[in-house]
C-alpha cells in the first residue's frame, strides 16, 4: 500500500485561470515551456464535468449545465438570440466544440462557435443552420455577412464537432474534421471565444481553444519525436506487415478460457486498401491477419470486429479516418456475466486513427484478451480508446494519443456495477499521453488497473482519475507539467489508488491525490519496470506507428 499526501484538486480551465497576462507571455515566448520545449498551447478548455459554467458570461436564452451522457452546457430557448462568451483576448486561435442542435426556431436559425469575439455584436462564427448548411460568418455591428457556405446534413439530436481557425487574416471552418469553408478577412484581429444559439436550442460540450491551426494530421505537440527506434528493435522496412508480437500485461493472462492474445495467428493473411475490403475483413468468422495499406477513409460509424483478428497497419501512415472499430456484442444491460460468444482475441497494432465519428476504438460487452499496441490516435469525436461493460484482460501499450480532449475511458457509468465489478482488468504501459486534457485514463470499478511506465505531457485537467470503487496501481510513470497527475477524488464516487515510484516535473507539477489499498498486478502477471527517469525518452522513441 502507498498513501500519499492529498492535494486539493485544481483542474479547471488552466489558461483562463492564469489570466490574460500569463497567456500573453506564453504567446510572446512562442508557446515555449519554461524548460525550453516547444508545444502547442491549450489556451482554454471546458467540458462542464464540474457541473457549473464558471467563466462564461451569457446574453439571452436559458443556459444551464445538465446531463446528456456527460455534463453539457445547454441553451433551451428557441425564442432568443442566445450567446455565451469566455476566455481572454487571443490573436491566433483555434476554437472547437461538440455541438448538438436540438431544435431550430425555423430553417434559417443557427447554432455554432465564435472566434475573435470583441463584443456580442463583433466576431467571426462558424454555424450550422436548420436548412442544412455550414456558414462562415463575420458579424460586425450586429450585421451578418456570410463569408463562405457549404451544404452539410444537419439533423437535430446529432452531435457535430465544429472547429473555427482564425490565424492572421485566414479563417477556416471544419465540421467533423472535414474542411467546409474558408475565407480571408482582417476585420477582427483578436478577441474571446463564444457559443452561438440564434433562436435555436442546443447542447455544447468539450470546448477547447488552442494556438495550433487545422484538424488534419498536425505535427504532434510536445518535444519532437526523436528518430531512434523502439527498444523492442529497429523499425521494419517500408511495406512490412508485422503480424508477430506478444503482449505484456492483462492481455497475456490465462483467464476466461483463453491463454494469452494471439489475434489472427493460424489464419490467412489478407491486404486491404479500400473501405469495403476492410469492413468485410474485420467481420469475417475465424482467425485472420488483416494488413491495412494506406489511410482508408470509411463512412461515419462504428464497425464491428469479430474474434481472432489481427489488424496491422503497414508502414507509418496506414489506418482509418472517418469511423472507428467496435470490439464487442450489442449492448444488453441484462447480461451480468460473460457470454460464451463474447468477442475475444483481437490485436490492433501500428494503426493511425483520425476523425472518428464516434469512438476511435470501443471495447465493450465482456470482450476479452484484447491488445491495442503502437497506434497513433487523434482528433476523434468521443473517446480514443474506451473499454467498458465488463470487458477485461486488455493491454493498451505504446500508443501515442494527441490533439484530443477525452482520451481513454475505462468503465462507462457509475451505475454499471453489475457488469463491471470484478472485471475491467486493464494494463496501460508505455503510452504517450500528449496534451490530452483528461481520461488518461478515467477509471470506474476495474481492479487492478495497472498504469505503468507511461509518459504524461501537459494534461491540463487530470492525468489518472481513479473513481467509483476502482483500484489503480500507478507506478513508474513520468508526469511532465501535469497539475493534477493522479486523483481518486476527481469527480463522482471515489476510488482507491496506490501511487509509487513516479516522477512529477515541469511547470507547476502537481502531487498525487491518492489513497487506499489495491490488489497487486503481480498477482496476475510478471513485469519489469523501466527506470521512471528514462521513461520520457523511451516512450517518445518507441510509442506510435512505424516502430514494430
Amino acid at each position: 500500500m502507498s498513501i500519499s499526501m492529498r492535494a486539493a484538486p485544481r483542474r479547471r480551465r488552466l489558461a483562463a485561470a492564469l489570466g490574460a497576462g500569463f497567456t500573453a507571455l506564453v504567446v510572446a515566448l512562442g508557446a515555449t515551456w519554461f524548460g525550453g520545449t516547444a508545444y502547442a498551447a491549450t489556451l482554454f478548455s471546458d467540458d462542464f464535468e464540474d457541473g457549473n459554467s464558471t467563466g462564461w458570461s451569457k446574453s439571452g436564452g436559458s443556459w444551464s449545465v445538465t446531463a446528456d451522457g456527460s455534463q453539457v452546457y445547454r441553451q433551451t430557448s428557441t425564442g432568443a438570440d442566445a450567446k455565451a462568451q469566455a476566455g481572454s483576448t487571443w490573436t491566433g486561435q483555434s476554437v472547437s466544440a461538440r455541438v448538438k442542435p436540438i431544435a431550430f426556431g425555423n430553417s434559417s436559425r443557427s447554432v455554432g462557435v465564435a472566434a475573435r469575439l470583441q463584443s456580442l455584436s463583433n466576431y467571426y462564427s462558424l454555424v450550422l443552420t436548420g436548412s442544412g448548411t455550414a456558414q462562415l460568418r463575420r458579424v460586425s455591428g450586429g450585421g451578418v455577412t456570410t463569408l463562405a457556405t457549404a451544404t452539410v446534413a444537419v439533423t437535430p439530436g446529432t452531435w457535430y464537432t465544429l472547429r473555427l481557425d482564425a490565424f492572421g487574416s485566414a479563417l477556416t471552418g471544419y465540421v467533423n474534421g472535414t474542411q467546409v469553408a474558408s475565407a480571408t478577412d482582417a476585420t477582427f484581429g483578436s478577441g474571446k471565444i463564444g457559443l452561438m444559439a440564434s433562436y435555436a436550442s442546443v447542447a455544447f460540450d468539450d470546448v477547447a481553444v488552442s494556438d495550433t491551426a487545422g484538424p488534419g494530421t498536425p505535427t504532434p505537440s510536445g518535444s519532437q519525436q526523436p528518430p531512434s527506434p523502439s527498444p523492442s528493435g529497429s523499425p521494419p522496412p517500408p511495406g512490412t506487415c508485422n503480424t508477430g508480437g506478444t503482449p505484456v500485461g492483462f492481455a497475456a493472462v490465462n483467464a476466461w478460457g483463453r491463454n494469452g492474445t494471439t489475434g489472427g495467428a493460424g489464419g490467412a493473411t489478407v491486404e486491404v486498401d479500400t473501405a469495403a475490403e476492410l469492413i468485410a475483413a474485420i467481420a469475417q468468422t475465424g482467425p485472420l491477419n488483416i494488413c491495412v495499406m494506406g489511410l482508408i477513409t470509411v463512412p461515419a460509424g462504428m464497425y464491428n470486429v469479430s474474434s481472432h483478428k489481427s489488424i496491422i497497419g503497414v508502414g507509418a501512415n496506414s489506418g482509418i479516418s472517418g469511423g472507428g472499430f467496435n470490439i464487442g456484442l450489442t449492448i444488453d444491460d441484462a447480461i451480468t456475466s460473460p457470454p460464451a460468444n463474447a468477442v475475444q482475441n483481437v490485436i490492433i497494432r501500428n494503426m493511425v486513427f483520425r476523425n472518428a465519428s464516434d469512438d476511435s476504438i470501443n471495447v465493450q460487452m465482456f470482450s476479452h484478451h484484447i491488445w491495442l499496441d503502437h497506434n497513433d490516435l487523434a482528433q476523434g469525436y468521443d473517446g480514443l480508446i474506451d473499454v467498458k461493460r465488463g470487458s477485461s484482460y486488455v493491454t493498451i501499450s505504446w500508443n501515442h494519443t494527441h490533439h484530443h480532449a477525452k482520451n481513454m475511458l475505462l468503465g462507462r457509468d457509475d451505475a454499471d456495477d453489475l457488469q463491471d465489478t470484478g472485471r475491467l482488468k486493464v494494463s496501460y504501459h508505455h503510452n504517450w499521453f500528449d496534451e490530452t486534457p483528461q481520461r488518461n485514463p478515467r477509471v470506474r470499478y476495474g481492479e487492478p488497473v495497472h498504469i505503468y511506465n507511461n509518459y504524461y505531457f501537459h494534461n491540463t485537467d487530470v492525468g489518472v482519475a481513479c473513481q467509483t470503487d476502482a483500484g489503480c496501481v500507478v507506478e513508474g510513470n513520468y508526469f511532465e507539467s501535469v497539475e493534477e497527475p493522479i486523483s481518486n477524488s476527481y469527480a463522482g464516487p471515489g476510488g482507491r489508488c496506490v501511487a509509487r515510484n513516479n516522477i512529477y516535473t515541469g511547470n507547476e507539477p502537481g502531487a498525487p491525490d491518492c489513497s487506499g489499498t489495491v490488489e497487486e498486478p503481480s498477482a496476475y502477471y510478471g513485469y519489469v519496470l523501466d527506470n521512471p527517469a528514462d521513461v520520457k525518452a523511451i516512450v517518445m522513441a518507441g510509442a506510435g506507428v512505424g516502430k514494430i
